[in-house]
């Protein structure tokens, strides 16, 4: 089975809000995206939120906002932030960013 081209593809950015800090959000993250094949990256922001960029399949995107709008066992969210666009395919792979304070 080959991939799909990166024009059939779409880009999920998410901004996702709560008590997502601290509690193991990106970790849980990057597993889950690496077990959906999706590629992108996922970010502590400054104001406390989660900011994720992540391209793959709808059907894996899908699958992937539901697990953001629960997270890790210890954070809770309140909600998610969501902008659909089309996939640029500049990612290699799914990794954590780290953002300087």
């Amino acid at each position: 089975m080959t991939a799909a081209p990166y024009s059939s593809l779409r880009c999920l950015h998410a901004i996702v809000h709560g008590k997502v800090q601290g509690v193991n959000f990106r970790a849980y993250t990057l597993e889950k995206a690496f077990s959906l094949n999706l590629k992108g990256w996922v970010q502590n922001t400054i104001n406390g939120t989660v900011e994720i960029v992540a391209e793959g399949n709808e059907d894996s995107l899908g699958t992937f906002l539901e697990f953001l709008h629960i997270g890790s066992p210890s954070a809770f969210v309140t909600h998610v932030d969501v902008t659909w666009e089309e996939a640029t395919g500049q990612f290699e792979d799914f990794r954590v960013r780290h953002f300087s304070f």
